[in-house]
Formats: C-alpha cells, sequence, structure tokens
C-alpha cells in the first residue's frame, strides 16, 4: 500500500492578493480558519491558489509561509507542476528543502503530450525528489487525460502515490481504481462527485467548495468512510446548488467573490481573470444564505 499523505478532505487554498501582491496577514487567517473547522491537508499554490499567476519567487515565498504558518499541525501539499519538466522539478526540490509533505503535480498543459511523454515526465520528476506526488489530471484545463493504463505504470514508482481525478469521468476512475488498487490513492477533484469518488474507492477530496465550508466539507467524506452513508449523502445533495454557482464562472473566480462575502479580503483574481458579474454574484449570496455560510 502506498503513503497516505492524507484521508478526508483537503482545502486547494486561494490566494489572497493586493495590487502589491501576496496578502500574507489575510493568507494567514484563512489557514487558521481552515484548520480551526478541522480540514484534514491545504494545498497551497494550485489551481484555486492561482499559481499561473504568480512570478516564482512569489510562490516560493508563499510556499515557505504556509509551511511555517501551519507548523506541522496538518499535511502541507503544493501544486509544483509545469508545462516546462524542468520547471516542474526546481518548483518540487525548492518544496521539499522548506518541509512540505507531498507534491500535486498537473499534466503539461498548452504544449501538451503523448502519454508516453506523460510517463516521461512524471519519472523524470520522481526522480528528484523524495516527496509523495500526486498526479493532477484535469483535462479540460489543460487537454490532456492521464488514461488508467498510464496511472497504472506511474503507480509502479514508489513516490506517485496518489491522483486528483477531476476527470469528471466516474467510468475512468473506477478503472484507475480497478487496474491499480492499493498502489494509487484516489481523490476527488471535483465537489459535486465527492461521493460518487469515494464510491469506488477514492479516499478524499482536494475541495474548492471547503474553502467556505471546511467542517461541512471534512464532515461529508468523514461521514462516508466511517459508514453513516445517508448523512453523507444529504450533504452532497444539499450542497449542489451552491457548488454549482461556484464553478458558473472560472475557478476561482466565484470562490474568492464567496470568501470575500464572509468578510475576508481576498482581492480580485489576478488578470487575465476579472471580477465575478453582478448577477452571479446575486446568485452566489442567495446560495450562501441558504447554507447560511454568510
Amino acid at each position: 500500500m502506498k503513503k497516505i499523505i492524507f484521508k478526508g478532505c483537503a482545502t486547494a487554498i486561494v490566494t489572497p492578493f493586493t495590487e502589491k501582491g501576496v496578502n500574507f496577514k489575510e493568507f494567514e487567517k484563512l489557514i487558521e480558519n481552515q484548520i480551526a473547522n478541522k480540514i484534514d491537508a491545504l494545498v497551497v499554490c494550485g489551481t484555486t491558489g492561482e499559481s499561473s499567476t504568480m512570478m516564482p519567487e512569489e510562490r516560493k515565498e508563499t510556499i515557505k509561509f504556509a509551511v511555517e504558518v501551519v507548523h506541522k499541525r496538518v499535511p502541507v501539499i503544493v501544486g509544483t507542476g509545469s508545462n516546462c519538466t524542468k520547471s516542474a522539478i526546481e518548483m518540487t526540490k525548492f518544496a521539499e528543502s522548506v518541509g512540505v509533505d507531498g507534491a500535486l503535480v498537473v499534466t503539461p498543459y498548452y504544449n501538451k503530450t503523448t502519454q508516453d511523454g506523460l510517463v516521461a515526465h512524471y519519472k523524470a520528476i520522481a526522480k528528484e525528489t523524495n516527496l509523495p506526488i500526486i498526479l493532477y489530471n484535469v483535462p479540460s484545463r489543460t487537454g490532456v487525460n492521464i488514461l488508467p493504463k498510464t496511472c497504472q505504470e506511474l503507480s509502479k514508482l514508489k513516490n506517485i502515490v496518489a491522483i486528483k481525478e477531476a476527470s469528471g469521468n466516474l467510468s475512468q476512475v473506477a478503472e484507475i481504481a480497478n487496474l491499480c488498487g492499493d498502489e494509487l490513492n484516489i481523490y476527488s477533484g471535483n465537489d459535486d462527485q465527492i461521493l460518487p469518488v469515494l464510491s469506488v474507492g477514492g479516499i478524499g477530496v482536494i475541495s474548492v467548495l471547503s474553502n467556505i465550508m471546511p467542517e461541512f466539507t471534512h464532515t461529508m467524506v468523514e461521514d462516508f468512510l466511517s459508514g453513516n452513508l445517508e448523512k453523507a449523502k444529504e450533504a452532497q445533495i444539499k450542497a449542489i446548488p451552491l457548488i454549482k454557482v461556484l464553478f458558473s464562472e472560472v475557478n476561482p473566480i466565484p470562490v474568492k467573490a464567496a470568501l470575500n462575502l464572509q468578510g475576508y479580503d481576498c482581492g480580485v483574481p489576478r488578470m487575465p481573470l476579472v471580477a465575478m458579474s453582478r448577477q452571479n454574484q446575486d446568485m452566489l449570496k442567495k446560495e450562501m444564505d441558504k447554507m447560511k455560510i454568510v
């Protein structure tokens, strides 16, 4: 069985910005709120953290800050992926040097690659670090899908321990579970599919929803894994309207708006992303009111 970095709910945490850079004071508040509300792990500088519009030194500073603030209270996983293999290796090695608990490595985007290229890319990164690595499959953003047989091949590497599956294809998730078994832990990458992924052997979720509902999302997963299926099902279904509006515009536009509604000062996403439309903000507030979280 491969190392389990976390079991339950990890928050893909936003990065609050000001016009001058990362708002570290607000970032610390977000981290402390997550830990106080039972989150099982944090994912820093992922897609939701807007790593793609952060300069390399800025990413490094943010990673180091998160590790210091968390101080081993929960695992810290860092998005270190790139469409440049050399850059992904460099960021992964830096993350390891400051004491993170794992690396989340997205498939190469824009230039894309073949399945053989994916194997070569991940093997090259895995060779240069002792960190446990989570593959990140999100074809809607990258244009590349990690096929189940490729997952099986990569699961033979000792430090490739898991996959964040955000393809939306539950048949594919089930096939990965069948081919890889205990050699590749599976996390849902979609908040509207947490329970479906758990039902075919997943052990948790890397969540956007938990930015604004950490304890709720943690408890949903905990209930499912402990056999309280009815309660977990009710939570998943209850959250669907809110999840839908959280993805009514490109992530993390809506979740940053939601955190601002909760009283945080997260600013707006960096360009080319822009602030949420007024119409969708109104819908967001309506759904948050229903869940009593604003």
